[in-house]
């Protein structure tokens, strides 16, 4: 079984808020003019990264599914003259990429994830086999336009950061990830139901425990303190 006690949560629920809002709302979090060069993604996980302040000496593990969706919308928009800013944006590691180098912040070891149902589990396993003291796991989307139209991207924007310890000292919560024995049919009919990054974000928005198989054999406990 692995263990992790949460000593931090930040989130941002933007709802169906457009890029230029939300680089107006955030125009004092950053760097003078280091907002008009970020993606609504990179503001959103800048802003949940931010309070935990990333030092050289921790682990960051980074989920998202779709990643720079506008970016990407943007730069296929631009052929046969294609933008090489909107394709540097638009790399899967960018939103995090954005956020530390405004602050020119190195981190120990950085691991960004992709993936679809089962995205939460991979990210959570790498997250707490981490070494480092101090490990910080963040993940989002942003909402696409014509790429959501054709089931291509995500239809919400979210980003979320959580700062993860060995030590219960200062803890508001605790995580488990356990191997789940699927022996009887409550627990296989439960491990069948997909449990995306979106899920994982609606359990830490509201707060609630959790317990539950979020793939196949692994079941995930959330308690709060």
């Amino acid at each position: 079984m692995l263990e992790r006690w949460i000593t931090a949560l930040h989130i941002e629920d933007p709802g169906l808020e457009e890029p230029a809002a939300t680089r107006e709302r955030f125009k004092d979090r950053f760097p003078k003019n280091a907002t008009r060069r970020m993606t609504q993604l990179g503001l959103l996980v800048g802003a949940t990264l931010e309070p935990l302040k990333p030092t050289e000496n921790d682990t960051l593990v980074y989920a998202s599914g779709y990643a720079e969706t506008r970016a990407i919308e943007g730069y296929l928009d631009s052929f046969p003259g294609a933008s090489p800013t909107l394709f540097q944006t638009s790399i899967h590691p960018s939103a995090v990429q954005q956020a530390l180098i405004v602050h020119q912040q190195p981190v120990r070891q950085f691991f960004p994830l992709t993936g679809g149902a089962h995205l939460p589990v991979h990210a959570l396993q790498v997250a707490m086999l981490a070494e480092t003291p101090r490990t910080l796991l963040c993940g989002g989307e942003e909402r696409g336009t014509w790429l959501l139209e054709n089931h291509s991207a995500s239809d919400r924007a979210f980003a979320f950061a959580l700062a993860l310890s060995a030590s219960p000292e200062g803890a508001i919560g605790r995580l488990t990830l356990a191997c789940d024995e699927l022996t009887d049919v409550p627990r296989v009919a439960d491990a069948a139901i997909p449990f995306a990054l979106p899920d994982f974000f609606d359990v830490l928005h509201t707060r609630r425990p959790f317990n539950g198989c979020i793939a196949p054999s692994r079941r995930l406990k959330l308690t709060w303190l």
